[in-house]
């Protein structure tokens, strides 16, 4: 990969990272300021309330995604990235300077609700622009190893988060934390965020995008009518989303309230497996990437559904019972060995079925309603299944889903070898109609 190359790919990466930390502060951070927008009662309902705003920032996705989807596909990749960021920074600010309960009543939950809408807002158009912006931008044959720079940046996101978390934790008492201390990760994150803005405004346009031979009208290019034209790829990628976005948010961004509030570790260890093992994890997802782009995307789709499938309840179990920092890894790092047969190579697999007029858009919307419906409610049903003292059931409902994903996987074409600037504009109406793609040269 040339030198032009892998500048886009480190500027589209390193903002995605900003996104992806400001979006997973709020998880990690939340057994610390979930008493601090709610009045005094039970500490699970509490942190339900807080998983219940998480989630309602997942259903202003689909917004997120439309909007700023229509915007990648019709004024180019680097804009929509401009302004999503720009959204997140305003998002971190509201959470930074939220009022609390003892001091404005419920305004202060409005205010985290508000900020959460826009954080929402941003990430439904980040994923899409950003998969679409590293696929674009990456040659043919490497298509793989570059997007997987998407879960890449969002892990090392949620990684900065729980490492200064971690700090936190040994710098500062526990009544330091509850009272002020998680609002430092939200200031950091705006402005990390101001930063990204002012790289983003500099990055240079894909060439799939300028120089792009698809006939989509210019019209229709980021619009519904275009996408209704391309519904079978869009029900694809909610089916090929629902296993892996459950999965990814179960064993990331619940793991450590999970080995905390279930497991019975300590809040400072359970911080540490997972910040451990999304370091291996963020490591595994170029060379699952690059493996992709020699065996194709399927068998490592495959794999995943599989294992997650088979293994998430005996997992989950085990977790539970894990009495030490080394056992809750040992299981933790299974569990993301298995999920980054999705995760490596998501982004790449969803842009791959679209045109390019048509392409963000495609990504944006159906992987945002995918996440709004199981992805952004995982933690919250988790927490519900806990609650109501059937906690195994969330184990079930995991594997679940991913077993609903893997027909899905079995059935799909191989998506590869397809050339991005000659995608047909326009899907057959039958799926047995569908054409052979056209390939890399």
């Amino acid at each position: 990969m040339g030198r032009e190359h892998w500048k886009k790919i480190w500027v589209g990466s390193a903002g995605n990272m900003v996104e992806w930390f400001d979006w997973f502060v709020y998880a990690s951070f939340a057994t610390y300021f979930a008493g601090a927008f709610f009045p005094e009662g039970n500490d699970t309902a509490k942190l339900m309330n807080t998983a219940g705003i998480f989630a309602v920032g997942f259903f202003m996705r689909p917004v997120g995604g439309w909007l700023l989807g229509r915007v990648g596909d019709r004024k180019g990749r680097k804009t929509a990235l401009t302004l999503t960021v720009s959204l997140m920074s305003a998002s971190a600010v509201l959470i930074a300077i939220a009022p609390t309960y003892g001091v404005a009543g419920y305004g202060g939950a409005v205010v985290l609700l508000i900020a959460r809408l826009l954080q929402g807002l941003s990430v439904g158009g980040e994923y899409a622009a950003s998969a679409t912006y590293l696929t674009e931008a990456s040659a043919p044959e490497h298509r793989g190893f570059a997007s997987s720079f998407q879960y890449v940046s969002m892990t090392a996101g949620q990684i900065v988060g729980l490492g200064l978390q971690i700090i936190l934790q040994r710098t500062m008492s526990d009544d330091a934390l509850h009272s002020w201390g998680w609002r430092i990760p939200f200031i950091i994150g705006a402005l990390g965020a101001a930063i990204v803005f002012y790289l983003r405004r500099n990055m240079l346009e894909t060439d799939v995008y300028e120089e792009s031979g698809d006939d989509t009208p210019a019209g229709d290019k980021g619009t519904i009518k275009a996408l209704w034209a391309h519904k079978r790829e869009a029900f694809l990628v909610i089916a090929l989303t629902m296993g892996g976005t459950v999965a990814y948010y179960t064993y990331t961004t619940y793991l450590t309230k999970y080995l905390s509030n279930s497991a019975g570790l300590p809040k400072q260890t359970a911080t540490l497996v997972s910040f451990c093992a999304l370091i291996v994890f963020a490591c595994l997802q170029p060379l699952a990437g690059k493996l992709s782009d020699r065996i194709g995307r399927r068998p490592l789709l495959i794999t995943f559904a599989v294992g997650s499938t088979f293994l998430t309840v005996p997992i989950m179990t085990m977790l539970k019972h894990a009495g030490s920092f080394w056992s809750a890894l040992g299981l933790a790092l299974l569990a993301l060995v298995v999920i980054t047969g999705y995760t490596s190579i998501n982004a790449c697999v969803k842009a791959e079925l679209f045109p390019t007029g048509i392409r963000a858009l495609g990504v944006a919307l159906p992987y945002a309603i995918a996440n709004a419906l199981f992805g952004g409610t995982a933690e919250y049903v988790a927490l519900w299944f806990k609650d109501a003292g059937l906690e195994s059931g969330f184990y079930w409902y995991v594997a679940g889903c991913a077993a609903v994903s893997l027909v899905v996987y079995l059935s799909m074409r191989e998506t590869r070898d397809i050339d991005l600037k000659r995608v047909a504009a326009t899907a057959p109406a039958r799926s047995e109609e569908v054409p052979t793609p056209a390939r890399v040269k």
